[in-house]
């Protein structure tokens, strides 16, 4: 992994394009390149939705609303060719989603939380037990490079649900957002507290600067936020993803500060766990209570959406810690040497 240089603003401009990981990521890539020669082949049916090649098409397409790339036009956000190309790869990924994560109606959205807050037993805890018991410095920076696709826009895909819900839901879900974005302080955003840890352990902090390090498991982590938050369809998913994250992340955070503290970080490293141990304890509340419980109160037939957010966030996230623990375990790494 590259070293850390010197860091003020995480977001001082926008990350260059990754390398490609296939036909449809280059094809996405050359098009962003050189939009007078675009050439967008349809995408294969045959086509693995959680490999790396679409989730790198499509985590590009999806970044045009956020950062942009540099040396590509901002223009190109609401380009019709590749928004007709990004809801092909959407269908195939939102498309393997249903069929792996079936919802029915003999859960409801209370009961799909209910059961992210059972413990496991036994050693097959997942990714924040092993690194409290056996987490070296360089497994855990080695989580935080993988993790900073996600937490260096931590909050930004969950807002664009907000203009989609109304009074108890939209007022709660405003005010956790307000303190994920710093409640007013620019240095306690989230992310820039993310960034903070990262910077205690040695990484660079760049908006987007392992990218190419990611695997696709980590990708599509975050392409579900996107595909979710964009979507007004899918707002009530975006709501369960939300409440997925708010319930598990108190005591996996706690887990994650202790191995930091065992292995000796810095306190910015530590805090940004501890800040979400006592903050996502009290979200936890009013994500549940006001922001899935206002929504339901006013639009019911939602419900089994919710539950579909809860469980393909579960879903994606269990993919990313197998992909990780089955390298740790063996003595590897997921990231390029």
């Amino acid at each position: 992994m590259t070293e850390a240089p010197a860091r003020r603003d995480v977001r001082r401009r926008p990350p260059p394009l990754p390398e490609p990981r296939g036909p449809l990521s280059a094809e996405v890539l050359a098009a962003l390149r050189d939009p007078r020669a675009m050439r967008l082949s349809p995408v294969p049916a045959d086509c693995p939705p959680y490999g790396d090649d679409l989730q790198l098409a499509l985590y590009v397409l999806y970044e045009l609303h956020y950062e942009g790339f540099d040396g590509v036009s901002d223009r190109l956000e609401w380009d019709g060719a590749l928004l007709s190309h990004r809801a092909a790869l959407e269908d195939r990924f939102l498309g393997a989603l249903r069929a792996d994560v079936p919802v029915d109606d003999t859960q409801t959205a209370v009961e799909a939380l209910d059961a992210l807050q059972i413990e496991p037993v036994g050693d097959d805890g997942g990714v924040s037990y092993f690194l409290r018991d056996h987490g070296t410095v360089d497994l855990l920076r080695e989580y935080a490079a993988v993790r900073s696709l996600y937490h260096l826009k931590e909050a930004d895909p969950h807002a664009w649900v907000i203009p989609r819900l109304r009074g108890r839901a939209k007022a709660a879900m405003v005010a956790v957002e307000f303190d994920e974005f710093g409640a007013g302080r620019p240095q306690e955003i989230h992310a820039e507290l993310f960034a903070d840890l990262m910077e205690d352990l040695g990484l660079d902090t760049a908006y987007g600067h392992y990218l190419d390090s990611a695997p696709a498991e980590a990708l599509a982590v975050v392409n579900q936020m996107s595909l979710f938050g964009l979507h007004r369809a899918l707002r009530a998913a975006l709501v369960g993803h939300f409440a997925a994250v708010e319930v598990t992340s108190s005591p996996a955070s706690r887990r994650l500060a202790e191995a930091l503290r065992r292995v000796g970080a810095g306190p910015a490293a530590v805090r940004f766990y501890t800040e979400h141990v006592e903050a996502d304890a009290v979200h936890e509340q009013v994500v549940r209570h006001d922001v899935v419980g206002g929504l339901l109160e006013s639009e019911p037939h939602l419900d089994a959406d919710v539950v579909f957010g809860i469980r393909t966030t579960a879903f994606l996230e269990d993919r990313l810690a197998a992909r990780l623990l089955d390298a740790w375990k063996n003595g590897g790494t997921v990231l390029p040497s």
